[in-house]
């Protein structure tokens, strides 16, 4: 019987645990800009480039991650991982030098791209039966794990300094997830024979996230030539370039309709419009990903896409119309964050459901560059505004694109999905009776 750490429950709890541990690289990055550049004089932007090549390290290597978590298994890569996130911070603390401090960033976006990689993928293959919620779950993680850390940060940034605080949590941080990686592993595959999958007729209705024993495994170099992954490519770069500038941009949006400052009391709590706003922005982006996630292994995933994208796109028109308002402003960029961080559970199970189990890591990691993709087009938001003297250009766009998006996900997607997945099982239904009457050939002879 194995134990609760060595159940599906227990390794996804396990890959939370990372995912939380992590979450300071990128999230908790802001606390120590400042700093940083009071100790140095190496003026915020030139720092902020560290912050830039973190962020293409862990998304842009995911592939590579992907490939080598989906052939060793995600013990010793999270391991690995660990070590250098741990690495990366402890020369943070060191840094005396620009050099230096990108070198770090470039080796803990790397290791964080494994751990991301290793756990993410590990939820898709321990769950094809809930891809949804367990994707959600694991990003949930990313998303919302700093907030734990985030007030002892900043107490010891206060108290010790910025490199101390680097150096301390660094350590902590890198030897929890290299703990916690060795008792991470792959499902074997009879681990997950107790799922019973949905016969082919309920695809006419919904596509089930259940077909794992009927679909083929899709290896990348095959994924990467099909139409139906550059359309969720697509997809995924037009609803993360609205979602990142809206998080990049959020101050400024604010500044512009005047409500930054003003104070807010929503829940008996009372703080300034764009504090409050950000403070819902991690408490929902947490939050969307295992609902929506949950939601879409009930219904479908093409389904929740066009009702999350389509939310998207129109609290981005009520956000137009009544921003002015701080208590509006508050709520509606609430409603935006909410039906934005669900990509992060959305594609992962979509990926996993479509091209199958075994390269589910490596697979997800080539779809998730998308996001790298879409943080290039973050700048043209801050040109068109320029160009056009308000924010309101920039929000139609993000709300026609999420709309149309939303649309694609029904009506592009959905069949696409749909037609690869029936030539899928009838290729492995093929192989399946190749494979049979070979062996009973052999057994003949």
């Amino acid at each position: 019987m194995p134990t609760a750490l060595q159940s599906r429950w227990g390794q996804l709890v396990l890959g939370i645990v990372c995912m939380v541990t992590i979450a300071n690289l990128q999230y908790g990055w802001t606390l120590f800009v400042l700093p940083i550049d009071k100790a140095h004089h190496w003026g915020k932007a030139a720092i902020q480039v560290a912050f830039t090549i973190f962020v293409i390290g862990e998304t842009w290597l995911l592939p590579f991650a992907g490939y080598v978590i989906d052939r060793i298994g995600p013990r010793l890569t999270v391991v690995v991982g660990g070590f250098m996130i741990g690495a990366a911070w402890v020369m943070n603390g060191y840094a005396d030098s620009l050099t230096m401090l990108y070198v770090a960033a470039a080796i803990g976006g790397a290791g964080a791209g494994f751990i991301y990689g290793a756990t993410v993928g590990n939820a898709l293959k321990w769950f094809p039966d809930r891809r949804g919620l367990a994707a959600g779950l694991t990003a949930a993680g990313f998303g919302a794990g700093s907030a734990i850390t985030v007030v002892p940060i900043a107490n010891m940034i206060a108290g010790s300094g910025y490199q101390h605080t680097f150096i301390v949590f660094g350590l902590a941080q890198g030897i929890i997830v290299m703990l916690v990686g060795l008792v991470l592993r792959a499902p074997p595959g009879q681990e997950s024979a107790h799922v019973t999958p949905l016969s082919g007729g309920g695809m006419t209705a919904t596509l089930p996230s259940r077909l794992h024993d009927l679909t083929r495994d899709v290896p990348p170099g095959e994924v990467v030539r099909q139409p139906v992954f550059w359309l969720m490519y697509l997809m995924f770069v037009m609803v993360g370039a609205g979602g990142l500038m809206a998080t990049a941009q959020l101050s400024v949006i604010a500044t512009d309709f005047g409500v930054a400052k003003t104070p807010v009391t929503l829940f008996f709590i009372t703080m300034p419009a764009l504090t409050y706003a950000l403070s819902i922005d991690r408490i929902l982006n947490g939050v969307t990903r295992p609902f929506f996630g949950w939601v879409s292994d009930h219904i479908g995933r093409e389904n929740t896409m066009f009702i999350a994208f389509a939310l998207e796109g129109l609290g981005i028109v009520a956000l137009i119309f009544f921003a002015s308002s701080p208590v509006a402003f508050v709520v509606l960029t609430g409603l935006v964050f909410f039906a934005w961080g669900e990509i992060y559970s959305l594609f992962p199970a979509t990926s996993g459901d479509t091209f199958g189990r075994k390269f589910a890591a490596t697979n997800y990691g080539l779809l998730y560059t998308a996001k790298g993709t879409a943080s290039l087009l973050v700048p043209l938001g801050s040109v068109l505004r320029d160009a056009t003297g308000n924010w309101l250009a920039v929000l139609y766009v993000a709300a026609a694109v999420n709309i149309l998006t939303a649309l694609l996900a029904l009506f592009a997607l959905k069949p696409m999905r749909r037609a690869f997945i029936r030539r899928s099982m009838e290729l492995k239904a093929r192989e399946r009776t190749a494979a049979a009457q070979a062996r009973m050939a052999a057994a003949a002879e």
